[in-house]
């Protein structure tokens, strides 16, 4: 059989992917960045990472071509090169999930395993928002929530979620939603809410799925995270109104 050398050229650039996925914190850091830029300093700290360390592990994902960057003063921030790059990490996620039981033995010991009586679907959480049934709320760090989030979603850290209890309306079902179906934000969110007697489900994904899927995203005004935004159900027209108790 000839060997094709155009197709080995080929698997060699894609052979560049594979020095991303080939370790676990170059994945965190595409995933933190398919939720938002960032800069590097603000990446080392949430994949809890020395920052030299942070940047080497960038610079293998920019010679990849997975990130772009840009500068602002001394800083550089950086951001996911397109969609098909976080569609590509979530691609990876699902894979794992599906071929790897200890991905699943992993999510089902801290919780966050796949559980449809305990999800909510896109299609369910847009018929609820529109009904005005449900109140959803984004937990994830508030610079994600500015980047990008569900229309009249929300934003209510999880380091938060304690402290503002007392805002939440004990008649509205939460749905709560985080970076996607591999993050503990959502279910920890959940855990919490449920232990406090309200009644709480997860989203079945996260934020790029919801994007992904052509699903309409919001983004909050400059300077604007909505950390100071009361707890409000979405109405009818999917924007927020202050919630009751009932």
């Amino acid at each position: 059989m000839e060997h094709d050398s155009g197709s080995a050229d080929v698997y060699e650039q894609l052979a560049r992917i594979g020095k991303v996925v080939v370790h676990p914190k170059r994945i965190e850091l595409l995933d933190l960045l398919c939720q938002a830029e960032r800069s590097v300093e603000t990446l080392a700290e949430a994949a809890g990472l020395k920052l030299t360390t942070a940047s080497a592990h960038l610079q293998v994902i920019r010679q990849a071509r997975l990130v772009e960057t840009r500068r602002e003063g001394t800083r550089v921030y950086y951001r996911a090169a397109g969609e098909e790059v976080c569609r590509f990490v979530a691609a990876l996620g699902d894979l794992g999930r599906a071929r790897l039981a200890e991905v699943d033995q992993i999510l089902r010991a801290i919780g966050a395993g796949s559980d449809s009586a305990e999800r909510v679907t896109r299609a369910e959480l847009l018929e609820r928002v529109r009904s005005g049934e449900v109140v959803v709320l984004d937990v994830r760090p508030a610079e994600e929530y500015a980047a990008g989030h569900i229309p009249g979603a929300v934003s209510l850290p999880l380091e938060h979620l304690e402290a503002r209890l007392g805002e939440l309306d004990p008649g509205l079902e939460v749905v709560a939603y985080c970076r996607g179906p591999l993050c503990l934000l959502a279910p920890e969110a959940v855990a919490t809410l449920r232990a406090r007697g309200l009644r709480a489900r997860c989203l079945e994904d996260g934020l790029p799925e919801w994007r992904q899927a052509g699903l309409p995203v919001a983004t909050a005004p400059a300077g604007r995270s909505g950390r100071d935004t009361p707890a409000t159900a979405p109405t009818n027209g999917h924007e927020a109104r202050p919630g009751r108790r009932r």
